[in-house]
């Protein structure tokens, strides 16, 4: 471990997972060879007293810190904006896989990796058995997907108004059914998971892999992913996970570590537990 090179990570965001983040490198990254290089945040008070002054950034348009990844995880808009600057200084982990169905932005994020000889990275987060999803889609065995979401009405973060009419003990209520593009623009906070396997079934693509996220009132203590495998004749597999959540969280908490073993893969000599959209040196 002591020849190992540090891993530099900047984080960019500081909601709950942005600092689990930030606090897990700072207190665990020195004996695994990871060192906190910058933390930003919209609003730079929320990091007073939490993060070293040194390591806070205030402006991510001009980013002259030495970086080896990038962890993005507060907003799809980031994505869109600095994206393609974050490839030019280094890797770059997408947490809000969401922006990539956006066609354009997607093409263009990888483009700069293949000019700049970085990775595109997406963090598994709460999809289970995304790598294996992934080997299908290269293998040309994967024939279809769907991913239902289930949570709390408090959970879900809409651009619509289609649940703001919910009242306690009404139960469930399925709120959109669709292919993952569509999901994306009406719930980019909530469908990072579907987004992902998105990426991971890239010859089907968010237009191709169909979702449906699920309104229920029951679900006060977990968030419920449904993921359904179809593949050559007859071959399907359909796991359920549920992942513990406190009402109103939009993120489940199982994800943190999920997220922490996917940026763990980036280490020198390790496996990969993220996926990989695009890597110029494969």
């Amino acid at each position: 471990m002591e020849n190992r090179p540090s891993v530099r990570i900047g984080v960019v965001g500081y909601g709950h997972l942005g600092k689990f983040l930030a606090e897990k490198i700072l207190r665990d990254g020195r004996a695994l060879g990871l060192t906190l290089a910058f933390v930003w945040n919209r609003n730079p008070e929320k990091l007073k007293g939490s993060v070293p002054a040194e390591l806070v950034l205030s402006d991510l348009s001009v980013l002259r810190r030495r970086c080896d990844v990038i962890v993005e995880v507060c907003h799809p808009q980031i994505v869109e904006e600095f994206g393609p600057r974050f490839l030019a200084r280094s890797h770059f982990m997408v947490g809000s896989p969401s922006a990539l169905s956006n066609p354009d932005l997607n093409e263009k994020l990888r483009q700069a990796a293949q000019q700049y000889g970085h990775t595109l990275y997406v963090p598994s987060g709460a999809l289970w058995g995304g790598q294996d999803i992934q080997r299908m889609n290269d293998s040309g065995t994967l024939k279809a997907l769907f991913i239902r979401m289930s949570k709390h009405p408090s959970c879900f973060r809409l651009t619509g108004d289609i649940l703001s009419d919910w009242a306690e003990g009404e139960g469930r209520r399925v709120l959109f059914r669709g292919s993952v593009a569509e999901l994306c623009s009406l719930a980019p906070n909530n469908v990072n998971t579907m987004a992902a396997a998105a990426v991971a079934a890239g010859a089907l693509g968010f237009t191709g892999v169909q979702g449906e996220i699920v309104s229920d009132t029951e679900l006060s203590d977990f968030h419920v992913v449904e993921v359904e495998v179809t593949g050559p004749d007859g071959f399907s597999v359909h796991t359920v996970r549920r992942n513990p959540a406190r009402l109103g969280a939009v993120t489940g908490s199982a994800t943190y570590n999920s997220f922490w073993n996917s940026l763990l893969g980036e280490l020198p000599a390790a496996p990969l537990a993220a996926l990989s959209v695009f890597n110029p040196r494969l």
